[in-house]
């Protein structure tokens, strides 16, 4: 038997690989290459067709200190284990891995893979799949994966050629990070993984067309033509606004925006999967842009006469009415992935490149430029000032925004946050300051319920000393309850803040302002869910409830100082609706600001149109 050996580098070696000619196992391949590529931590779900592959990765730990395994969390289901690959990935910028077994471990494993997909994460599934000879007839435990997957992620293998383990292992690593990131899938007969191969040490699959065209936009550089054409647009500009998204965090630009930024003078507004990429409490933010976005940042939008988008890609929750979205701007665009490019929106300027590398060029051709966008920058702080968010602070019911706010003040914006998927996901993302990149997790194009509380285990696991908190809701964190074991089997020191409202407090204000309170499948009231007595049984040392607003301070202080898995339930008001709010296919002149949110006036948009009802709107769709 090998043994096998630990690399914590992803860069090709110079040298001959020490293993290379080594007879292994296909399994042990596995698990060699995985340390090769730096994978220090494994989510997964064992099984008869992957537990070649779980006997390696025990074999590989044996002998060596804890520091030197390679970790292997066990959660509670395998859509678990890929939200916690997701949530690693998401906060560290590596590559996330999970390993599940065949037939409905890969099957449990797809909400996650097009999760990550949809917001451009990138991680590696290795899932088993019944021997060779089986395949195609319905075997125990066998599923289709590559059908099934091929249309949720950004590659699909399945590894029928045990010679081609090793390459097949290394470009499946690559394709996840290289280009526009994503979720690449391994399916792997267990045959293949208990056949005898020859280890070489590297290599990888002949991927011509794809590595030509990664390559290319690697290489992109903006001639002086382009760079001319950029800055007459910004310096016939008056009101200049950038809209940046995930890709700013992606290709780690958030330097460069900033550079760039503050260079200008340019006011920024960020997608939800943007957020951290700019501090939220640098003078030039204005937040959140969108369907929940604050109503500065939207009102921005209707303003601005040119719209540089940087990593992003012009979703429905964000440019909702298409034709009315930027309605006065000329736009230029960013983005690593061209098929973005025009896709929404026609754009006047564009340059196919990663956000950091196109930042970068501009700010470098630009630095003869001489720009005075004082007037503007005002006009925006006045917006901030008089739109700002805000809430009823009246109400003897406890307040969201109040938790959220109060939190805030406690953590100084300096923690990872991941969220679930409805009310509280919005709240957090309004009311949470995030000064750096990769401290907001949240599930963005597919709304996964039940993807916080996973996502922040694997967010810890990746950052030992930080403080983690999951910010969730009684509906979503039910989706994945059983991860909240996971944390005390590890003594993973997440804190769980849940805001239970007794229902499904997204789709019911849905239901409040479109579907005359019809209420049909959102009322939680009758359910019997004692989350606090549940995390007793999980073994929390700090599990508590939350009633009264005079109790929210000093619970979230001792919650937030805890040494140790922590779980806070707050019940608040389940009758507040997160505003604004930009109704579903409306522009943002229709944006509803709600009691607390001042609309602005006709006279102060420019063409002196409606800024939109400030109160509930009578009619539904």
């Amino acid at each position: 038997m090998p043994t096998l050996m630990k690399s914590t580098s992803t860069k090709p070696k110079a040298d001959r690989h020490p293993l290379a000619g080594t007879q292994m196992t296909g399994a042990d391949m596995i698990v060699q290459v995985l340390a090769d590529e730096g994978v220090d931590t494994i989510f997964g779900y064992s099984g008869g067709a992957i537990l070649p592959t779980y006997d390696a990765v025990f074999r590989y730990n044996e002998g060596r200190s804890a520091a030197e395994e390679m970790r292997l969390i066990v959660p509670a289901t395998e859509q678990g284990a890929g939200f916690m690959a997701a949530g690693y990935a998401r906060s560290s910028g590596k590559v996330g891995v999970f390993l599940v077994t065949s037939g409905p471990g890969a099957t449990n494993s797809v909400t996650p893979i097009r999760d990550c997909q949809a917001d451009s994460i990138p991680v590696v599934l290795i899932c088993g799949q019944v021997p060779r000879a089986a395949m195609g007839t319905d075997a125990f435990q066998e599923a289709p994966i590559f059908n099934i997957m091929s249309s949720c992620a950004k590659h699909v293998f399945l590894l029928t050629d045990e010679t081609k383990i090793e390459e097949t292992m290394r470009s499946a690593f690559d394709l996840a990070r290289s280009g526009r990131p994503g979720p690449v899938v391994i399916d792997v007969p267990k045959d293949v993984q208990n056949a005898q191969v020859t280890f070489k040490g590297e290599g990888l699959l002949p991927l011509p067309g794809y590595r030509e065209r990664v390559q290319k936009v690697g290489q992109s550089r903006l001639d002086n033509d382009e760079i001319e054409h950029f800055y007459r647009l910004l310096t016939s500009s008056k009101r200049p606004l950038i809209y940046s998204g995930g890709g700013v965090i992606n290709s780690d630009a958030a330097p460069a925006l900033k550079r760039f930024a503050t260079r200008f003078q340019i006011p920024v507004v960020t997608t939800l999967m943007g957020i951290g990429g700019f501090d939220t409490t640098h003078e030039l933010s204005l937040q959140m842009l969108g369907m929940h976005g604050t109503a500065f940042a939207n009102y921005a939008v209707e303003d601005c006469d040119f719209l540089i988008a940087v990593g992003s890609r012009f979703d429905d929750r964000v440019a909702g009415k298409v034709k009315e979205f930027a309605p006065r701007a000329r736009i230029a665009h960013i983005d690593v992935d061209a098929s973005e490019i025009g896709k929404v929106k026609n754009v006047d300027w564009s340059h196919v490149a990663d956000a950091k590398r196109g930042l970068t060029q501009l700010l470098k051709g630009g630095e003869n430029v001489r720009v005075d966008f004082s007037e503007w920058t005002k006009r925006v702080t006045a917006l901030k000032k008089k739109h700002a968010l805000n809430y009823n602070r009246e109400s003897d019911a406890v307040q969201a925004e109040y938790v959220l706010s109060t939190l805030n003040e406690i953590t100084g914006g300096e923690a990872i946050v991941a969220t679930g998927v409805g009310q509280h996901q919005m709240w957090a993302a309004q009311y949470i300051d995030f000064k750096r990149p990769r401290h907001f997790l949240t599930s963005g194009s597919m709304g996964t319920m039940g993807f916080g509380l996973p996502a922040a285990i694997g967010a810890q696991l990746a950052n030992p000393g930080a403080l983690v908190i999951d910010v969730d809701g009684d509906g979503s964190i039910r989706m994945n309850l059983g991860e909240l074991e996971t944390m005390t089997t590890y003594n993973v020191p997440v804190k769980v803040l849940l805001l239970n409202n007794m229902g499904d407090g997204m789709v019911r204000q849905w239901q409040d302002l479109f579907y005359a309170n019809r209420y049909s499948g959102t009322d939680k009231t009758l359910h019997k869910k004692d989350f606090v007595k549940a995390c007793e049984a999980d073994g929390f040392g700090f599990s508590m409830r939350v009633t009264e607003n005079k109790e929210v301070r000093s619970a979230l202080k001792k919650f937030v100082d805890f040494d140790g898995p922590a779980f806070l339930e707050v019940m608040i008001d389940p009758t507040a609706h997160v505003y604004p709010m930009v109704g579903p296919g409306l522009g943002y002149r229709d944006m509803i600001t709600g009691k607390y949110i001042p609309s602005r006036e006709p006279e102060e948009g420019d063409d002196g149109g409606d800024g939109g009802p400030s109160q509930e709107p009578t009619g539904y769709f």
